[in-house]
């Protein structure tokens, strides 16, 4: 995986070969690829007035990929399409967990966050299933947050008590789409009563009517045995919890994680309506790479 933070077009040497504008796509696969969009959902990029000139554009939202592809759309009409493309990035390096539909992992934090501090859990995952458990966060007093992906929708639910017979009260749901085979990006943030949950770059917030620290992270599995149809079935990058990597604390085997799944770091790649697990790739270097196209 390339971090690419920068793009630089060229025309072709000596010629009147250039592009005045096109767009940028990334894709993990090769196959399934995402158009890139600036924050002002503009999806094209300037190009050239010549074919000498160097126009960089550094991307306002770095992008995390294996593959890169350029689409022209508008070129010199008194010449034909030319190229000289530099991508600026650096290896991004991050461990991904697979889960099955019978694989979980369960966290259990250190200290007991104290009344009315803030509470952040942040995770990317990526999915075929339109339907799955991603996590529950369960507080001290038996209430209980749920992350659960419902029609390719992110709902956030709460239930109170320990019951488990007690129905889950939906507050809020976010995106569309998300089992779309890419990363999405999650972050869920609790002060007292207030929840705000982003998904990329949507954001909701809500109110409960109690106050309460979060503790035990349940992730990838419903805590209805009866309910393992819902179990989460895709790929979770980068865990965190109030500044902790739990993804890291699970591979060094920390005891505050317990995990029940089969392979647990693996390269998540997906084909069809089934994914698949590799081992990790070789660890790439920083380059900068430089084609021309004509």
């Amino acid at each position: 995986m390339i971090y690419y933070f920068t793009v630089a077009t060229q025309g072709r040497y000596g010629s009147s070969d250039w592009l005045t504008s096109y767009q940028l796509m990334f894709s993990d696969t090769g196959h399934n690829w995402k158009q890139y969009r600036q924050e002002d959902s503009i999806g094209s990029f300037p190009g050239n007035s010549n074919a000498d000139s160097v126009v960089q554009y550094k991307l306002q939202q770095p992008a995390v990929a294996r593959f890169l592809r350029l689409i022209p759309l508008d070129w010199n009409p008194a010449g034909r399409i030319g190229l000289r493309l530099e991508a600026y990035g650096c290896p991004y390096t991050s461990d991904v967990m697979s889960f099955d539909g019978g694989s979980s992992l369960t966290y259990r934090p250190g200290p007991v966050p104290r009344q009315g501090s803030k509470q952040v859990i942040s995770l990317k995952f990526k999915t075929l299933r339109n339907s799955g458990t991603l996590l529950h966060a369960e507080g001290r007093e038996g209430s209980v947050l749920s992350l659960q992906l419902e029609r390719g929708k992110l709902q956030l639910l709460l239930r109170q008590g320990k019951t488990l017979n007690i129905s889950p009260r939906r507050l809020t749901s976010v995106g569309s789409l998300l089992d779309d085979q890419h990363w999405h990006l999650v972050v869920l943030r609790q002060r007292n009563s207030q929840l705000n949950l982003t998904v990329d770059r949507h954001t909701e917030t809500v109110q409960t009517d109690e106050e309460f620290s979060l503790w035990d992270l349940m992730v990838g599995a419903s805590q209805n045995p009866d309910a393992a149809r819902k179990n989460f079935q895709g790929c979770l990058e980068n865990l965190m919890y109030n500044g902790v990597n739990v993804t890291e604390l699970a591979k060094n085997n920390d005891q505050q994680v317990i995990c029940r799944m089969h392979q647990l770091f693996t390269f998540c790649h997906f084909t069809t309506t089934n994914f698949h697990v590799f081992p990790p790739l070789r660890p790439l270097d920083c380059t900068v790479k430089t084609q021309n196209i004509s």
